[in-house]
């Protein structure tokens, strides 16, 4: 399911899409990756396989439509809280909200935010590749969780 989603899915949408934005000389494909694209951890063989995809095929797909003036963008979030933890952990919801136990991880929002900021740039400008993470992680296996403080 992960690889027909995050691959055959890229794929398949931009099969569809590449050609109207070729036709018309102009576009900006926004491909949502992750840091586990770059970064691989201990049970996330294919999870990790799937976004290393996703990750040369951004860079390939820059390099393919770059003479038809379109613009391709990689995302790549690290922690962000969404329903991939619940999914990870076949609905053992409180095995997944554990996952963000002492972070405030990025949102959805978050990333909308971004690929916004990234589309309203100008022509000639591209961001190529942006990787966000919440200000309490630094890589896949760095991540500073706040405990609660007890109080007298």
């Amino acid at each position: 399911a992960m690889i027909d989603t995050n691959v055959k899915g890229l794929l398949y949408v931009t099969r569809v899409i590449a050609p109207k934005m070729v036709a018309a000389g102009r576009g900006h494909i926004f491909n949502i990756g992750s840091i586990a694209g770059t970064e691989a951890y201990e049970n996330g063989a294919v999870y990790c396989a799937s976004k290393h995809a996703v990750h040369a095929i951004s860079q390939s797909m820059r390099a393919d439509l770059l003479s038809a003036g379109i613009k391709v963008t990689e995302i790549r979030p690290g922690m962000v809280e969404t329903e991939f933890s619940e999914v990870r952990f076949h609905g053992d919801k409180k095995r997944a909200d554990a996952v963000y136990d002492g972070v405030e991880p990025l949102t959805g929002a978050d990333i909308a935010e971004a690929i916004a900021w990234a589309a309203q740039l100008p022509a000639h400008m591209n961001v190529n590749d942006m990787v966000l993470m919440p200000s309490q992680q630094a890589g896949a296996y760095y991540t500073h969780r706040k405990t609660k403080q007890k109080t007298l």
